[in-house]
C-alpha cells in the first residue's frame, strides 16, 4: 500500500521539491517576474513581423462637423511613405456595431464611429486619416503635413454649460439609473441635523506605463492582431463585426499588457485603423500610439458634478441620504459615471434617493477608469459623511460605525460579509486615531499644518464567465489555458497557486498559457472580476480531472485508491490521498496508459463536463443575485499643509480592507496600495484641462497631466482580514479596484482638518486652499 511520505514529494517533472503547505496565501514570486525584469516579455510594440510598415495618426482639430477637403501631397511627398488613408480612398467598411446587450461584446467599441470611412467629425482628436510608411518616424513626420479643411458645425463642448440639459439614465446591464427608498426629500426636511452640498470632480485621462498599440497582419480574410486589450474575446468578436469576416478569422494576442486600468477593456481607434491600414498596404502594420494620440483617441473618466443629502437625528442615526449625480457621454458613444452606485449599500438610511443623468456632448466619448462610479462617488459620498461629523461634533469613524446596515438598504439583500465596522476599528488603532483632536487646524507640525481625515472604501465585484482547459500530465506536471490577461496583476502567477493546490502539486509544476485568443476563452480583465471568475473555473476543471484519475484508479484492484469515495480524498503529494494513504498521479495514469488526462468547462467540454459546468455556474449566478458581495475598507490619511503656499503633501497612510480569501499577499498589497496612489493623484494632481470653446485637451501628455510620482507618495501601511468570504468560489473578492475609492476623500477630509478649508471640488489645488 502506497505511503504519502512526511516531508519530501517525489519528483515533479524532474524537480524535487519539498512540500510547503496550501500555495493559495502565500507571497508567492510571480511566475513572469524573471522574463519582465530581464526584458524577455514581449509587448505588442515589440511583436516583430517580416515587411513591418508603421502608421501614425492625423487628428481633428475642430469638436463638430464635416471635412470638406484632404490635401495630402506634401505627405505622400515624404521619403518611406506608403498611403495616406483617408474617407476619400478607404475601403468601405460595415457599420460599427450597435450595442446589444443580448450580445455584450458589441458594448466593446469606444466610439460609435467609422472612423476614416466618413466625412462627420464627432469630436476635437477623432482620427480623420492614417498614414502609412515604412519607419514610425516618417509616419508621425508625414501626419503632420496632412491639410484638412472642415466645415465646423455648433458643438457643446462645456460641461457645466451642458449639465442643465441632462437627461435620467435607463436603468441597464452596466449601469443604475434611479432607485428610491422611503421618501428621502421629506425625511431630509424633517431631520434635526442636515448637510446637502454639491461636489465635483474633472475630467481624467488614461496613462498606463504602455501606451495603446496594434500589430496587425492580414493573410487573406484571416486577421491576426497583437494588441494591448485587456479584454481579448470581445476585442476579437468586435473586430471580426467591424470587417465583416466571421469570428474564428480573427486570432487575438496579448500575452503581456502593461497597465490598464479599463482604459484598454474598449477597442478604439488606433486598433481598428492598424488593422484597415493593414488590409489597404498588404502589409503588416503597427500603430503605436503617442501620448498625445491616447489623449484624444482612447476615453477617460468623465467629468461629474453630484448632490449629496444626509439626514440624521441627534444620535447621528441616518433618516435621509440623497445621492445624485451628472456625467457626460459623447454623442456617439461613452458611459455614464456610476456615482451613486455604492450609496445603495453602504449606509442605513431608511429614507434613500440615488438617480444618474447625463449629458450628451460633442467630445470623445468616456469609458471605464479604476473603479468606475465608486472612485468619484465615494469621494462626494465620504466628503459628505465627514462634513455630517463636523455638523454633529462626533467622531466621523463613530458616525460610519452607526450606520452600518443589516441589509442592504435597496432591495433589501443579505450581505455576504459585513466586516466595516471590523476594519475601521482595526485601521484607527494602527493609525493611532484616538489621539486626534477634532479641532481643524489644531494639529501642527514646526510651520506645517497637520491633519488625519478617515473615509471607507467599497467596491463591488463582478462574477463573470471563464472557460478554462487544465492539462494533468504523467509526470504529475500542470498545464492550464485560457485566455486570461496578465495586464501586471500577476493573474498567471494566481491561477497557477489555485491549480496547485487543486491537483496537490507545487507551483512551479503548473503552466499557464494565457493571453491568445486560440485558448478558451477568459473575461476580460475587468470589474475586479478575473481572478475569481477563472478561479471558479478552475475548481471545475481540477474537480473533473480529479474525478476521473479516481475513475481510472477504482478500476485497478491493486490501487489503494480501490473502492475510495470522492468526498474521502483530497489533491496533495502529487496525487490523491486519505490521509497517508494514496496514489500519485504518475502511478494513476501510468498504470492506465494514459499520458495525460484534460478537462475543460466551455462548450467544447464532453456533455457531462459541460452540465456540471451549467450549473455551477446557474449557482453563482443565483448568489449575486441574493446576495451583496463588495470589498470595502477604510483609509487614514495624514496630511502635512504650507499655511503659505497651500501646499499639500501626504505624509502617512493607513488603509485596511476586507477583500476576502488573498491568494498571493505580494499581489494583493501591490494592487491595494496601487489604487491607493491612483487616489491620491486623483485628489491631488489629475485633471484633463478642456478648452470650453474647442473642446480640445490642453494638457495631453504626461507634461502636463500630473500623476503622482515617488516624491508625493508616503510608504503605505496596508493590511487586510484575509478571511474568505462565504458566498464566492474560493472566498475571493476583487482587490484590483477598491483601493482607489475612498482615498480621495480621506485627503480631502484630512486637509479639512488640517487647513479648516472644505475643497469640494478636485482635484485640491493650491488656489483652492489660499
Amino acid at each position: 500500500m502506497a505511503q504519502a511520505p512526511e516531508r519530501v514529494v517525489p519528483p515533479v517533472g524532474g524537480l524535487p521539491v519539498t512540500d510547503s503547505g496550501p500555495a493559495v496565501g502565500r507571497p508567492v514570486d510571480r511566475v513572469d517576474g524573471a522574463v519582465k525584469t530581464s526584458g524577455r516579455a514581449r509587448y505588442t510594440a515589440d511583436v516583430s513581423c517580416p515587411d513591418l510598415a508603421h502608421a501614425a495618426l492625423v487628428h481633428a482639430t475642430i469638436p463638430r462637423g464635416r471635412i470638406t477637403g484632404v490635401d495630402a501631397a506634401a505627405a505622400l511627398s515624404v521619403e518611406g511613405v506608403l498611403a495616406v488613408i483617408t474617407h476619400e480612398n478607404a475601403p468601405p467598411m460595415p457599420a460599427p456595431p450597435r450595442e446589444n446587450l443580448a450580445n455584450p461584446s458589441t458594448t466593446a467599441g469606444g466610439a460609435r464611429v467609422a472612423y476614416v470611412t466618413t466625412d462627420q467629425v464627432h469630436w476635437n482628436g477623432q482620427p480623420v486619416a492614417v498614414v502609412v510608411a515604412e519607419t514610425p518616424e516618417a509616419a508621425a513626420g508625414a501626419a503632420r503635413l496632412v491639410c484638412v479643411e472642415y466645415e465646423a458645425l455648433p458643438a457643446a463642448t462645456d460641461f457645466l454649460d451642458a449639465v442643465p440639459g441632462a437627461t435620467p439614465v435607463k436603468a441597464g446591464l452596466l449601469e443604475v439609473g434611479e432607485e428610491r427608498t422611503g421618501d428621502a426629500p421629506a425625511a431630509l426636511a424633517a431631520a434635526p441635523v442636515s448637510v446637502d452640498h454639491r461636489y465635483t470632480t474633472p475630467a481624467q485621462n488614461h496613462n498606463a506605463i504602455e501606451p495603446h498599440a496594434t500589430t496587425a497582419a492580414w493573410d487573406g480574410d484571416r486577421l491576426t492582431v497583437h494588441d494591448t486589450t485587456q479584454n481579448i474575446d470581445w476585442a476579437r468578436r468586435y473586430l471580426a463585426a467591424c470587417f465583416g469576416i466571421p469570428v474564428g478569422n480573427v486570432r487575438m494576442i496579448a500575452q503581456y499588457v502593461g497597465g490598464g486600468f479599463g482604459g484598454k477593456s474598449s477597442v478604439w481607434a488606433g486598433t481598428v485603423l492598424a488593422a484597415l491600414a493593414a488590409r489597404v498596404t498588404g502589409r503588416p502594420v503597427r500603430m503605436a500610439l503617442s501620448r498625445e494620440s491616447v489623449f484624444r483617441t482612447v476615453g477617460g473618466r468623465t467629468p461629474t458634478r453630484q448632490r449629496v443629502a444626509l439626514g440624521v437625528e441627534r444620535d447621528g442615526r441616518l433618516t435621509a441620504l440623497v445621492h445624485t449625480g451628472v456625467s457626460a457621454v459623447g454623442r456617439v458613444g461613452g458611459r455614464s459615471e456610476q456615482v451613486a452606485a455604492q450609496s445603495r449599500f453602504l449606509y442605513a438610511a431608511p429614507n434613500l434617493l440615488i438617480r444618474h443623468d447625463t449629458t450628451e456632448m460633442d467630445v470623445l466619448p468616456s469609458t471605464f477608469m479604476r473603479a468606475p462610479g465608486e472612485a468619484v462617488g465615494m469621494f462626494a459620498l465620504e466628503s459628505a459623511v465627514d462634513e455630517l461629523a463636523v455638523e454633529l461634533g462626533m467622531d466621523p469613524v463613530e458616525l460610519r460605525m452607526r450606520n452600518q446596515p443589516e441589509r442592504s438598504p435597496v432591495g433589501g439583500k443579505r450581505y455576504s460579509r459585513q466586516n466595516v465596522r471590523e476594519v475601521l476599528t482595526r485601521g484607527a488603532e494602527r493609525f493611532g486615531w484616538a489621539d486626534r483632536d477634532p479641532e481643524p487646524r489644531s494639529m501642527r507640525d514646526g510651520r506645517w499644518l497637520v491633519g488625519w481625515g478617515v473615509a471607507g472604501a467599497f467596491q463591488v465585484p463582478a462574477q463573470l464567465f471563464a472557460d478554462v482547459a487544465v492539462q494533468l500530465n504523467a509526470d504529475a506536471t500542470v498545464v492550464v489555458r485560457t485566455s486570461l490577461h496578465e495586464i501586471g496583476v500577476g493573474a498567471a502567477t494566481a491561477t497557477s497557486q489555485i491549480a496547485a493546490d487543486e491537483l496537490g502539486v507545487p507551483v512551479e509544476a503548473v503552466t499557464v498559457e494565457h493571453g491568445d485568443s486560440e485558448q478558451p476563452a477568459a473575461p476580460g480583465a475587468i470589474g475586479s472580476s478575473q481572478t475569481a471568475s477563472v478561479a471558479a473555473a478552475v475548481l471545475l476543471a481540477c474537480e473533473q480531472l480529479r474525478r476521473e484519475a479516481l475513475d481510472l484508479a477504482r478500476r485497478a484492484p491493486e490501487s489503494p485508491l480501490h473502492g475510495r469515495r470522492p468526498a474521502e480524498l483530497r489533491p496533495a503529494h502529487g496525487g490523491l490521498y486519505a490521509g497517508n494513504v494514496g496514489e500519485s498521479w504518475t502511478a494513476i495514469l501510468t498504470r492506465a496508459g494514459r499520458s495525460r488526462l484534460e478537462a475543460r468547462t466551455g462548450s467544447d467540454s464532453p456533455p457531462r463536463q459541460t452540465l456540471r459546468t451549467v450549473r455551477a455556474m446557474a449557482g453563482l449566478v443565483l448568489e449575486q443575485r441574493r446576495w451583496v458581495k463588495a470589498a470595502t475598507g477604510a483609509h487614514f490619511c495624514e496630511v502635512r499643509v504650507d499655511p503659505d503656499t497651500g501646499e499639500v503633501r501626504v505624509t502617512r497612510w493607513v488603509a485596511v480592507f476586507d477583500v476576502g480569501r488573498v491568494i498571493n499577499a505580494k499581489l494583493a498589497t501591490s494592487q491595494l496600495r496601487g489604487g491607493i496612489v491612483m487616489g491620491i493623484g486623483a485628489a491631488l494632481e489629475e485633471e484633463t484641462l478642456v478648452d470650453p470653446r474647442t473642446g480640445r485637451s490642453m494638457n495631453a501628455g504626461l507634461a502636463g497631466y500630473h500623476v503622482p510620482v515617488h516624491a508625493d507618495v508616503p510608504t503605505l501601511d496596508v493590511s487586510y482580514l484575509g478571511e474568505p468570504d462565504p458566498r464566492t468560489p474560493l472566498g475571493l473578492l476583487g482587490v484590483g479596484e477598491v483601493g482607489i475609492t475612498g482615498a480621495p476623500a480621506a485627503v480631502a477630509n484630512a486637509v479639512h482638518h488640517a487647513t479648516g478649508v472644505r475643497v469640494r471640488d478636485l482635484p485640491i489645488t493650491l488656489d483652492r486652499l489660499l
